[in-house]
């Protein structure tokens, strides 16, 4: 016996599984199987964002890279920005800080007003919506009873 660590050596001569061309594309993952392809449906896809909705506030440190932005209009590149913004900004000391958090705070406090308007909007127009529909369909239910009732009162005077 050669040796190893196990007691038993292993050689490609032993192992009964032949690759499929498929397979050697995929390196030794085996393919799957339409058991393992079908496990889970896919989900429903979740509905379309409102284009009217309020977007939310920049937090303390979007505002100062806005700034930062506007100070260093040579560098372009989003991950440079990122980086050196990232920097600069912990090197900053709380009172140094304090400009971008008043001015995050009262973006935040203008976009709480707009979600509340935006909110009794939604509310009032699914009020309204609901309201048309329910009219609609007693009216249809209306319509279809005293269909039916008709018929049957002429059947009925038929068979006299």
């Amino acid at each position: 016996m050669k040796g190893g660590k196990g007691g038993r050596a292993t050689t490609k001569k032993e192992t009964p599984e032949v690759l499929k061309p498929s397979d050697v594309r995929l390196g030794k993952r085996k393919t799957a199987t339409k058991a393992e392809k079908s496990r889970k449906p896919k989900k429903d896809k979740k509905p379309k964002k409102d284009p009217n909705k309020p977007k939310r506030p920049p937090s303390a440190f979007f505002v100062f890279l806005e700034i930062y932005k506007r100070e260093h209009p040579s560098v372009k590149a989003v991950s440079v920005v990122g980086k050196a913004g990232g920097e600069k900004w912990k090197s900053l000391t709380r009172a140094e800080k304090a400009p971008y958090e008043d001015k995050a705070a009262k973006r935040k406090s203008e976009y709480e007003k707009q979600m509340s308007a935006y909110n009794k909007k939604q509310e009032s127009n699914a009020d309204e919506g609901d309201e048309e529909s329910d009219r609609s369909k007693s009216e249809v239910h209306d319509e279809d009873d005293d269909e039916e009732s008709g018929e049957e009162e002429e059947d009925e005077e038929d068979d006299d």
